[in-house]
């Protein structure tokens, strides 16, 4: 069944893997579009913890698929949900034969159609000895997605917290259930009604209390001018209307400070509790980061003014609340779950918590004591606009109120009362997760009705009005203790028994519960990737590389790592720093004037120790993402350099109109890449033809048999054309120099721009290269293109006066027409076919060639098309017309 890769000097003979032959992004896409969308439903394995730029699991499963299966001996599929049926009864026709076996599937995958594999994708596959590494594992997704064939895995990441997310990823599939819940259950015991005491709010429907679900706080500053507080809202909105009031709003007075309800919050609207008229979305923060005094009218930048009074107070303003009382004795839910101005006893309460933090010394150990770290993105750069420490914001602890820290600080010390490691560190998990919504760095998303995420940018913004979640949860909200637990348990299911969703006919499919589990075979480092000393041991390597400046990753996954360092200092390696690793990141970081250069260069390391670790067969498929062909070139430079040859690319998102049109723009491609041992050389004059040929023939075959945007299509024929080149990096030669990767991708770019705009003369050529043309393949070629029968007819390269002929140059009308041209125009109408077939003609006929070359002039367009017609004839006199010296003279 195999094709053997390439034939590049010193190039060992290889079998081509599907990965390389073809690829289902149709498929693929479909999955992923609601993949995306429902990642808890999907894979809730991802959802234990945040990790940054995390890919989806879709892809990286039907990447393994792909990469994994070469050798049909080694492979075994059993039916989700039926340990022991194999593929002997896979496909069982009446008569109990197999029609189906993965030597067949293997065989069938090419460009035009690569989803005879794809039957396998929802099928629980199981591969031997193959060995996966991931030297840039960050949230773990390759790993899982190959461990889930029974490959043996190995990961690395330099960043503790991302090593700690894999590490608890690979380690749930081998969790007991019922071992997590009872210590959940130990741990509620001992600190959730400590906590929840704090969270509380007297009911406005009786004499009881209720749940609160969120504090609502608004940051409030002297008046530089006439010292009067200034609240800094932008507008009073505090959320839309809910269930009989979904048509309202939920709107701040600014005069009595309650919440009242409002029909439009851009309009004048009156309090129902004093009668006040305001317009609630006119309030006292402007455009530029400055503040509006409502008592002089004083404008002044809000940073300027914290800095001049050295901190900026805070005020509870509102309270979301939920109501158990009030639901279990079967009110609505209008009166159970609302909004409410806070009021004394809130103030109080949490003025007690404030007391018993301030009052529990040994309660600090359990709260990080770290000093923020000056950086890319926590001082203002070129990479975030925001200043941490321009808000008074000095330690990782300023981030959080004082209740916060004492319900975190008590949650912390219940979590290190458990005694399996690992229940601990899944615990552990669903609380420094929950850090993302119980922070005061996060406001209220009053348009949605819930809290907001910190990390839904890649950079800290401290809020004007903070939410304070509650920290334990109650029976309803986003974030808590709880519900991160609920999200870590659904993940140790899922992990000990996974499924898959797959699209039939436009219906999701969900598969029974596969027998294999995540992490039967698990090896991981923490610490930088070129320090890896492996050998010749790896079958593939798949991986996400970092991307440039993207995600400084290091300064944000500070924020998870200085809590995660309280409870793992003692237990490994990597938690006991101030910080996680910087200078080794392979990332352009302004801050640390890591430019772009480096990135290459470190980038050129990385990619030399993973052509070292693989195998002489081994491949390398990666995930990469970046904006322009500056980017493009310098990623195949440094692959290129340390002796890889790319073998296929496909695309994850693109956009073609920017790409040909040499925008700046978005790429998310797969690099499949194979080492090779020594290039060819090549001039850049059949390189280009090379190229150009293979971009054609690329786009032909995928417009015709494939459902692809011209996006995709683009990005496919990149990589083809970039595989032409890698052959041959080093050695391609113009005008007696040796070209770049950068200078050739960006020569990739326009000739991908010129083979997608197929013209008159790139169909007559398909046409020289059509055996027995007829006026059928005229139009069928035509589709699509920017050429039309009737324009070819009139060009006369074609005629039916006598049958279907051909307007070659020996052809007597297709002469005539051309020689009237010349002979009116001058040549300066004559396409370029034209004056190739013209000059061939009078070489045919012994005439004078090179007076007409002199006056048209010869460029990279003309040798070009003689190039290709000296191939699809076989004729070289198209070339030698242009300048060989030996027919000069004629």
């Amino acid at each position: 069944m195999s094709e053997q890769s390439g034939s590049s000097q010193g190039r060992q003979e290889r079998t081509e893997l599907p990965i390389e032959r073809g690829f289902p992004i149709e498929r693929v896409n479909e999955i992923a579009e609601k993949e995306g969308r429902a990642k808890m439903y999907y894979r809730p394995i991802y959802t234990m913890h945040k990790w940054w730029a995390r890919r989806l699991g879709c892809v990286f499963r039907a990447i393994s698929l792909y990469t994994l299966l070469d050798d049909p001996e080694k492979v075994s599929v059993f039916e989700p949900g039926h340990e022991g049926s194999t593929l002997a009864d896979y496909g069982d026709d009446a008569d109990g034969e197999s029609d189906v076996d993965v030597a067949s599937l293997l065989e069938r995958v090419d460009m035009t159609d690569p989803e005879s594999l794809w039957e396998l994708y929802p099928k629980d596959v199981r591969v031997e000895d193959k060995k996966i590494l991931d030297p840039f594992m960050g949230g773990g997704t390759s790993l899982v997605e190959a461990s889930r064939f029974g490959a043996e895995v190995v990961g690395n990441d330099l960043n503790p917290v991302a090593w700690f997310v894999t590490k608890k990823e690979l380690e749930a599939g081998q969790t007991d259930v019922e071992d997590l819940e009872a210590a959940f259950e130990q741990v509620k015991e001992d600190v959730a009604d400590e906590i929840t005491q704090y969270y509380k709010t007297p009911c406005p429907n009786g004499d009881h209390d209720a749940d609160v679900m969120y504090n609502l706080w608004v940051k409030e500053l002297d008046c530089v001018s006439c010292g009067h507080t200034v609240p800094l809202f932008k507008d009073y909105r505090v959320a839309t209307g809910r269930y009989d009031n979904d048509d309202k709003y939920n709107v701040l007075c600014p005069d009595c400070g309650a919440v009242t309800l409002s029909d439009d919050w851009q309009s004048e609207s009156v309090c129902n509790d004093c009668g006040h008229g305001f317009v609630p979305k006119e309030g006292n923060v402007s455009r530029g980061g400055k503040y509006n005094c409502p008592d002089c009218g004083q404008k002044y930048g809000i940073t300027d003014a914290i800095q001049e009074q050295g901190k900026q107070d805070l005020r509870l303003y509102a309270v979301e609340y939920y109501c158990t009382h009030c639901e279990d004795a079967g009110e609505e839910k209008i009166d159970y779950k609302g909004y409410k101005q806070s009021g004394q006893e809130d103030i109080d309460l949490f003025n007690e918590a404030r007391e018993e933090w301030e009052e529990s010394d040994e309660l600090h150990e359990f709260v990080p004591d770290e000093e923020i770290p000056e950086g890319a993105i926590t001082a203002a750069s070129s990479v975030s606009g925001n200043d941490v420490f321009q808000h008074g914001l000095k330690k990782w602890q300023d981030m959080f109120n004082s209740r916060q820290l004492l319900s975190l600080a008590k949650l912390f010390v219940a979590i290190d009362g458990v005694e399996d490691q690992n229940l601990k560190e899944l615990l552990l998990i669903a609380a420094t997760d929950s850090l993302r919504y119980n922070t005061m760095m996060v406001g209220y998303h009053n348009s949605r009705g819930h809290i907001d995420n910190l990390t839904r940018t890649n950079s800290f913004n401290p809020p004007l009005y903070p939410a304070e979640n509650n920290v334990w949860g109650t029976r309803s909200g986003s974030g808590t203790f709880t519900a991160m637990f609920d999200q870590v348990q659904t993940a140790v299911e899922y992990a000990k028994n996974p499924t898959e969703r797959h699209i039939v006919d436009g219906e999701t499919i969900e598969s029974d519960p596969f027998n294999t589990p995540v992490g039967t075979s698990v090896t991981l480092h923490q610490g930088d990737m070129r320090t890896l000393d492996y050998e010749d041991e790896f079958d593939a390597v798949i991986t996400d590389p970092p991307y440039y400046d993207n995600i400084i990753y290091s300064e944000v996954s500070d924020y998870f790592y200085v809590w995660q360092k309280i409870l793992l200092e003692d237990e490994y390696p990597g938690f006991d720093q101030d910080k996680t690793p910087r200078a080794e990141s392979i990332v352009t970081n302004p801050y640390l004037e890591k430019t772009a250069e480096d990135f290459e260069s470190e980038l050129g390391q990385a990619f030399a120790v993973i052509k070292r670790a693989l195998k002489d067969d081994g491949s390398l498929t990666f995930t990469y993402h970046h904006s322009d062909s500056e980017s493009w070139g310098e990623l195949l430079e440094s692959l290129c350099n340390v002796g890889f040859e790319v073998t296929a690319t496909y695309p994850i998102t693109a956009d073609i109109n920017k790409f040909i049109g040499g925008e700046a723009v978005s790429f998310d491609i797969i690099v499949v890449a194979r080492p090779i041992d020594e290039t060819e050389p090549a001039s850049w004059k059949s390189l280009r033809r090379d190229i150009y040929r293979t971009a054609r023939r690329t786009r032909k075959q995928l417009e015709e048999n494939r459902d692809l945007s011209r996006g995709d299509i683009g990005v496919m024929e990149m990589g083809a054309c970039f595989r032409e080149y890698s052959k041959h990096h080093g050695k391609v030669q113009r005008g007696g120099e040796i070209m770049s990767a950068k200078e050739v991708v960006q020569e990739i770019y326009g000739i991908i721009q010129e083979a997608s705009d197929i013209g008159v003369e790139d169909v007559f050529i398909d046409l020289l290269d059509t055996p027995n043309p007829s006026f059928d393949d005229v139009n069928k070629l035509c589709r699509g293109t920017n050429a039309k029968p009737d324009e070819l007819k009139e060009m006369c390269l074609y005629n039916q006066d006598d049958g279907f002929q051909l307007g070659t140059w020996d052809d007597e009308k297709r002469q005539a027409y051309i020689q009237e041209r010349v002979n009116g125009d001058g040549g300066d109408h004559l396409s370029n076919l034209d004056k190739l077939q013209f000059l061939r003609y009078r070489y045919e006929k012994g005439q004078a060639v090179q007076n007409y070359v002199q006056k048209w002039g010869v460029d990279d367009d003309l040798r070009e098309l003689a190039g290709r017609l000296a191939d699809v004839t076989g004729d070289d006199a198209y070339a030698r017309v242009l300048g060989d010296r030996d027919i000069t003279s004629y």
